[in-house]
C-alpha cells in the first residue's frame, strides 16, 4: 500500500489471486500465497555494529514479524519491477515463482543468507 491507498492495494491483491486461480484451477490460492511468503522469508540477516573504530556486519536472527514483513516487501517490490505487465499479473507471477522456489524474492533471500554466512566470524559481537 502506498500513500494510504488501501482499496488500490486490495484490488491488486485480489486480482492477483484471481489470476492465480485461473492459471491453477483446483488449487487453493491462499495456500499459494502462504507458501510463497514462507519460501521468501529470510531466517538470518546482518546488522552493522560499531565496535571500537570499526564497523562489522554481525549476523543476527530475525524476529517472525520482520521475516514476514521483509518477504512481503520483497515480493511486491520485485513484482513492481516487472515492466510492461499489469501489477496484478506481475504479483501473481512473482507469487508463483516464490511458490516454486525461484524468482527474484528467493534470490534476494539467498543473498541475505549468503551475507550472513560470510560474516559468521563476527557473530561474537552480537549482544
Amino acid at each position: 500500500m502506498r500513500s494510504g491507498k488501501k482499496t488500490v492495494a486490495q484490488k491488486i491483491v485480489y486480482g492477483a489471486m484471481d489470476v492465480l486461480a485461473e492459471k491453477n484451477p483446483g488449487v487453493n490460492t491462499l495456500d499459494i500465497l502462504q507458501r510463497s511468503v514462507d519460501n521468501a522469508k529470510p531466517r538470518i540477516e546482518t546488522k552493522a555494529r560499531r565496535v571500537g573504530g570499526a564497523t562489522y556486519q554481525v549476523p543476527m536472527e530475525i524476529p517472525a514479524d520482520r521475516q514476514t514483513a521483509l518477504a512481503m516487501r520483497w515480493l511486491t517490490t520485485f513484482a513492481d519491477a516487472r515492466k510492461g505487465v499489469p501489477m496484478r499479473e506481475a504479483l501473481a507471477a512473482e507469487l508463483m515463482d516464490a511458490f516454486m522456489g525461484q524468482g527474484s524474492a528467493i534470490r534476494k533471500r539467498d543473498d541475505v543468507h549468503k551475507m550472513a554466512q560470510a560474516n559468521k566470524a563476527f557473530a561474537h559481537f552480537r549482544w
